[in-house]
């Protein structure tokens, strides 16, 4: 926390410390649960920050009971987001709980929370009641569908693909609308705030001053659509659901082998003549339907069949093979535990011990030693007694 005469340096646990990351000293008061607010401070906590999570006694993060499957300690739900942080329970209808919580909410640099628009100001809690003995506070809140209309609205990601437009062009005409196999929303949106309290951290070193953020699952999912969103802002087209086809490439879809389906992504035209030349059938790259990409677009069905008659010669992975070779994007259709499996053999070292097992690692890398050795997601208020110590010598230094 950025000291100030209304705001004095406080006593730093030194256990806590992790000199040379890059949020060393940073303070996260994790007000947040479920997965959105949980992936953004476990990203914070892998850089170095002190993640306190706030958790209600007796009950905690509702994924903590978001199960099967389970491990020994608690849920993999739980577990896949809340690496390196320490638990407090604290009841905010309890007036000693509560005072702590506002002690935590003003000696932290960063404070995360995903309650219903309103909550945390009527506990004494909001930005505007902070800032004035906090003013270098960094106050990220998540919301479903924002402050305003949609205030009292639940936020959750399954609700948020829906209305959002992702399930309409997800899944193809037989299916119906399909959710993603994953929390996508909840995800993208973690991430948007990670950035946003990056970007606050980055402003506050030059001013001295915090400010509040707050992103949406709504607003997350609508910046990810990307092209498809702008194909209607721009050009004013209505997606739909096609499957595993891209609605501007092709081939960029999957393709049916003798074994297995392959993932072809053929992003220009060079790579399009490459592949007919792998397939012994390079005439295709010059027949006028296919030769250019709005072509091959606009004679998708032709394309698609000239292609799985030639593909239906070998294995997918045979082709995957022969195709990369020639410098075409393709890749067989692999499960979980297969996509871990490649993604070692490449290097790329996907997971990290985390205590008795391991987990999926902090995805960046950086050329200097930025990221903490992971620490097991802690049991629910493992760390009251230490963190409530803290809270309660704090209180006595203002």
């Amino acid at each position: 926390m950025t000291p100030t005469a209304a705001n004095p340096p406080v006593p730093a646990d030194p256990a806590t410390r992790r000199p040379g990351l890059p949020l060393d000293g940073i303070v996260v008061a994790d007000f947040s649960r479920v997965l959105a607010g949980p992936i953004a401070t476990m990203t914070l906590a892998d850089l170095g920050a002190r993640v306190i999570k706030v958790e209600r006694p007796g009950v905690g993060d509702d994924t903590r009971q978001w199960g099967p499957p389970f491990t020994a300690t608690a849920t993999t739900y739980f577990e896949s987001v809340n690496r390196s942080k320490e638990s407090v329970t604290l009841d905010l209808r309890d007036p000693d709980d509560l005072a702590l919580a506002r002690t935590l909410a003003l000696t932290a640099d960063v404070l995360i929370e995903n309650f219903k628009p309103g909550t945390l100001d009527r506990l004494g809690l909001g930005y505007d009641s902070l800032k004035g003995q906090n003013p270098g506070l960094v106050y990220a809140s998540i919301t479903g569908f924002g402050s305003a209309g949609g205030a009292a609205l639940p936020g959750y990601d399954f609700v948020a693909q829906a209305v959002g437009g992702l399930m309409s062009i997800s899944g193809d005409a037989a299916s119906g609308p399909m959710k993603a196999g994953v929390a996508l929303v909840d995800v993208l949106t973690g991430k948007d705030a990670t950035v946003g309290i990056l970007a606050a951290l980055h402003a506050r070193a030059a001013t001295g001053k915090g400010t509040r953020l707050e992103v949406s699952l709504l607003t997350s999912l609508q910046a990810a659509l990307v092209n498809q969103a702008q194909a209607y802002l721009g050009a004013g087209v209505t997606p739909r659901r096609m499957g595993n086809q891209h609605p501007s490439i092709a081939p960029y879809e999957l393709l049916a082998c003798a074994e297995g389906p392959l993932a072809v992504a053929c992003g220009n035209d060079q790579q399009f003549a490459a592949m007919t030349r792998v397939l012994g059938a390079p005439e295709l790259a010059d027949d006028a339907r296919f030769t250019r990409n709005p072509d091959r677009v606009a004679n998708r069905p032709a394309l698609i069949s000239a292609l799985e008659a030639r593909l239906a010669s070998d294995t997918s992975a045979a082709w995957q093979e022969a195709l990369t070779a020639a410098g075409v994007p393709a890749g067989s259709v692999l499960s979980i535990p297969e996509g871990f499996d490649y993604a070692e053999s490449l290097g790329l070292e996907p997971t990290v011990a985390c205590g008795e097992g391991r987990q999926v690692r902090h995805p960046v890398r950086y050329g200097e030693d930025y990221v903490r050795p992971a620490s097991p997601p802690p049991l629910l208020g493992e760390h009251d007694a230490q963190v409530r110590a803290w809270l309660r010598s704090l209180a006595a230094h203002e």
